[in-house]
């Protein structure tokens, strides 16, 4: 059988502003390089207890439990899910997106008896109506996405957390799009189980989930009945290879966990206020930039996500064309619209490193051309200038 030997790989240079994965520091693509250590080794086993302590930070919690779990983010969101639910147990799911519904199809083959409760696609959930469900349901587990990639919905949570407490129910979120980019308190708010990934406000490449596990998460993990439906993110072994006696479990990325530590690093070199007046300083230029061009969100004022703009596509606008435009004249990658959305909506990232007024006023311009060449009629240089005039004033 005779066959050829593959070109090297040698990637595009990208400007990720997508919904993921988002532009990485250099930095963190020297640590990924650096040489690979044993799983054991004492070095990798301090680099492990570094990254507790700084996940720990940015979760803004005390949570014994946190550590980052060898997948990506959609792993995160099975390792909180098959730890709590057993067979049979009750979980209540509210869905308003693509990863809501995601949570629930994980649950269902858990094994969970699953409800859901349902808003239209930008929409979010109020307290008042899950307080509601959680009487009707005494469902064990109550989840729900605080950043919802697939619409740019910002989900409050502080209010639901009591609510959901009330009912004696725990509350799983999933954070993957907002932690590093916007607040997430897990124990200011009363979070019980929050996983998230490292793409998209930490600016990591894809492959490790943070996680953390509030006290009264694992007392009910502690207390189960059945094993856990995973060998793999069984958390009673794998916090033991986290924890003091350093059990083996299974061989870690080791060169993943390099590029996160550096990430985190990054991160709290920056501090976290500092990190979310940015998201929000950008996403406002680029909000005034869209404005002036006549796109509107698809999403509320006041429920916009900083880090994942989600726009109508202006009419008579070919998403597709305009997407593949952009991303192969200028090399800028952006996300169209999932669901129901599919083709209506675009999805614009300004997550982590992406998060800049370069990029914000490179994909205005860009963004222009792209509208003007599909006959669009605008004032030009109307967005770079909206943009420009949010900076200046320093809004």
């Amino acid at each position: 059988m005779s066959y050829s030997i593959p070109a090297p790989i040698n990637s595009p240079q990208r400007i990720l502003m997508g919904p993921g994965p988002s532009d990485t520091h250099p930095r963190v693509l020297a640590a990924l390089a650096r040489p690979t250590v044993g799983h054991l080794d004492p070095y990798f086993l301090q680099i492990m207890d570094e990254l507790q302590t700084m996940l720990r930070a940015v979760f803004q919690t005390s949570n014994a439990l946190t550590l980052a779990v060898s997948g990506t983010g959609s792993l995160g969101m099975e390792a909180c899910v098959v730890n709590l639910i057993e067979p049979g147990d009750r979980m209540l799911v509210c869905v308003n997106g693509v990863f809501g519904g995601r949570m629930s199809d994980v649950a269902a083959r858990a094994g969970a008896q699953v409800s859901t409760l349902e808003r239209d696609y930008g929409e979010v959930f109020g307290a008042e109506e899950i307080a509601e469900a959680v009487r009707r349901l005494h469902p064990k587990v109550v989840g729900i996405v605080h950043a919802e990639t697939s619409t740019g919905a910002w989900q409050p949570l502080q209010e639901i957390a009591e609510v959901v407490h009330a009912g004696d129910a725990l509350l799983l979120v999933d954070c993957v799009t907002s932690l590093a980019g916007a607040p997430v308190e897990v124990d200011g708010w009363g979070l019980d189980a929050v996983y998230s990934g490292t793409q998209k406000c930490l600016s990591c490449p894809p492959g490790l989930a943070p996680v953390t596990f509030s006290q009264r998460a694992v007392e009910a993990i502690d207390r189960r009945q059945s094993k856990i439906a995973s060998w793999y993110l069984d958390m009673t072994m794998v916090r033991n290879y986290w924890g003091e006696s350093r059990a083996y479990h299974h061989t870690a990325p080791i060169n993943s966990n390099y590029g996160l530590h550096e990430a985190l690093r990054l991160v709290l070199e920056e501090g976290l206020e500092h990190r979310f007046s940015r998201h929000r300083r950008n996403h406002e230029a680029l909000k005034a930039g869209l404005k002036a061009l006549g796109i509107e969100y698809s999403v509320a004022e006041g429920l916009q996500l900083p880090m994942l703009n989600s726009v109508w596509v202006p009419k008579g606008i070919d998403d597709v064309a305009l997407r593949s435009q952009l991303l192969n004249d200028y090399g800028i990658e952006i996300g169209g619209g999932l669901g129901p959305v599919k083709g209506r909506t675009l999805r614009i990232g300004l997550m982590g490193e992406a998060s800049t007024a370069r990029n914000v006023l490179l994909f205005l311009a860009a963004l222009e051309r792209c509208l003007l060449d599909q006959g669009l009629r605008l004032d030009c240089g109307a967005g770079v200038a909206a943009a420009n005039a949010k900076y200046r004033n320093g809004e």
